[in-house]
């Protein structure tokens, strides 16, 4: 018998893998399944996955030619439990463990602060599935509140906060076909005298920007950069944002706006706005970022409680 863990790469998945250890009641032994990239493949070696075509966002296609393999892999593994925190990967498998009568469990994103995503929405009107959310605030009958990735930081000032930024990581998550491209614009001014910028710019194209960008970057080469810079700035993707809280430091979060192609949604907004109401980010819009900011946000780390909140399914 096992467990499945099932979520898209980047932010879901970063969740799902904060998540995981806390989660109480259900079988340890596990199975993922995700999408191949350089996160996944760095943070679950060692671990037993299954790598699965990607889906992309409402992409409702792929997910109908997915769920013939969920059928094959909640078979092959004699399956008890399914978790997710989504996004569209769901789709492909929580109906189908419901309907067969597994626990099933989806988890909403800590990006959603105001109510359900779309696969949220979905799920919701399908028979046999538990729904928690981070969010105590829209709790109710059906969305249980569960706790959130976020519990536990704390921001602490730095005695002796850098007088200059010599190492900086600026991230924009594992995201395709959204560029960011103002984001870079900015922050190529703001840290050309930097000694040291770990540059992921995804999908966006940096080639006249006279910096050396990485589309995508290992999560143990990310983290490292991250643990080891003064400062990391961000979009507001909720697996961003937790990586550079996990490595200790307190973001400067820019979130896309759809408005200007950059997103298919302005959840961003929401996720940047609470975790600079938490203490735990600065929220900047691209044209409000300036290089003061910077030292701002190196002004702090961020530490952890020993002991995270158990959650219970």
């Amino acid at each position: 018998m096992t467990t499945m863990l099932i979520a898209s790469s980047g932010g879901h998945f970063t969740q799902l893998a904060e998540l995981w250890p806390r989660i109480q009641g259900v079988n340890p032994e596990c199975v993922w399944v995700t999408f191949d990239s350089p996160q996944t493949r760095s943070m679950l070696q060692g671990q037993r996955v299954e790598y699965v075509p990607y889906i992309k966002p409402r992409g409702l296609v792929s997910v109908l030619r997915n769920v013939p393999q969920a059928f094959k892999l909640i078979r092959k593994y004699n399956v008890d439990t399914v978790i997710s925190t989504g996004s569209a990967i769901a789709l492909a498998y929580l109906p189908y463990s419901a309907v067969r009568g597994i626990p099933t469990h989806y988890i909403e994103s800590a990006t959603r602060v105001e109510g359900p995503s779309v696969t949220g929405k979905a799920l919701s009107r399908m028979p046999g599935i538990k729904f928690y959310n981070q969010h105590e605030v829209w709790a109710d009958e059906q969305w249980s509140y569960l706790g959130s990735v976020f519990d536990g930081f704390e921001t602490v000032k730095l005695d002796n906060p850098p007088k200059k930024i010599r190492r900086a990581v600026v991230s924009v998550g594992t995201m395709e076909d959204y560029s960011f491209r103002e984001f870079f614009v900015r922050l190529a001014t703001y840290l050309k005298d930097a000694d040291s910028v770990l540059w992921q710019t995804g999908s966006t194209d940096v080639s006249d920007l006279n910096i050396d960008g990485k589309e995508v970057v290992p999560a143990h080469e990310l983290e490292q950069a991250m643990r080891e810079a003064d400062v990391v700035i961000a979009h507001a993707g909720t697996g961003t944002a937790l990586t550079s809280l996990r490595m200790g430091k307190k973001p400067i979060l820019v979130p896309r706006d759809s408005s200007h192609g950059q997103h298919i949604d302005n959840h961003q907004f929401q996720t940047a706005a609470l975790l600079d109401k938490m203490g735990l980010a600065l929220s900047r819009k691209v044209e409000n970022l300036n290089e003061q900011n910077l030292y701002e946000a190196a002004s702090y780390k961020i530490v952890r409680s020993d002991k995270p909140r158990l959650l219970h399914l």
